[in-house]
């Protein structure tokens, strides 16, 4: 082989390897700008579903909610929670009662962080009642019952007491679990970068977002499928509002 056809030899091969080694630079890079649009079973919290399916309960019921509307239908899960205990006298530890949030709902369980940032308020036509503007903030989540008078009224017809509480704070202390659904909120990234024009892709956006889950919030592969399961196999009670 003479010199120069050994050159380009060794030139074409560099180039090669070079080219190789950015290919699988990109190849690494890929995934974390492409949607993984459908979690596998090692992808969630599986164990901590299948244990809501077997939960002993005598009374178990899951909402399915996919529309904010003002949180109605947090008044509809404490109304149940009410009646059980009280007008029927089961103990709470025999109702075990499971919201299930897809569709705009969905944006409940995050925090003030995600409805701040990707302006969720303005999107979802969601006022907050102290400014009388787009909510900025998760205005379902915390109480806005004193403290002192939870603690002290027992009785549930008191405005002001615990039980007539309907944010998701207190729900979850009365002993509601809240599920989140991952086909829905990277459905809603892609929106929010298109309508918010961001620079990051909508994986990035689901990242932000699940890291930002309120405490206590159980993600789900998809609501859908998981409500086929809480009715088949956990013998929930199917309640849509």
């Amino acid at each position: 082989m003479d010199d120069i056809t050994r050159r380009s030899f060794v030139s074409q091969a560099a180039i090669a390897v070079t080219s190789l080694g950015l290919l699988g630079a990109a190849a690494q890079a890929a995934p974390a700008e492409e949607a993984q649009l459908v979690w596998k079973s090692s992808d969630w919290k599986l164990s901590e579903f299948q244990a809501l399916l077997k939960d002993p309960a005598r009374i178990k019921q899951v909402f399915d909610c996919t529309q904010i509307a003002e949180g109605r239908f947090l008044n509809n899960i404490k109304n149940s929670l009410n009646g059980l205990h009280f007008g029927f006298d089961i103990p709470l530890r025999q109702i075990k009662i499971v919201a299930a949030l897809h569709g705009p709902a969905n944006m409940l369980n995050y925090d003030d962080y995600i409805w701040n940032k990707y302006q969720i308020g303005e999107w979802l036509n969601v006022t907050d009642p102290t400014t009388g503007k787009p909510a900025t903030r998760n205005i379902f989540y915390n109480s806005t019952k004193p403290a002192a008078k939870d603690a002290a009224s027992q009785d549930p017809s008191d405005p002001d007491s615990m039980y007539q509480d309907t944010s998701v704070q207190t729900l979850q202390s009365r002993g509601v679990r809240f599920l989140s659904c991952h086909t829905a909120t990277e459905e809603q990234a892609r929106v929010l970068v298109k309508r918010n024009k961001l620079s990051g892709s909508s994986e990035e956006v689901v990242k932000d977002m699940l890291a930002h889950t309120q405490p206590a919030v159980l993600v789900v592969t998809a609501m859908v499928s998981a409500i086929a399961l809480l009715q088949i196999e956990g013998h929930y009670s199917y309640v849509t509002v």
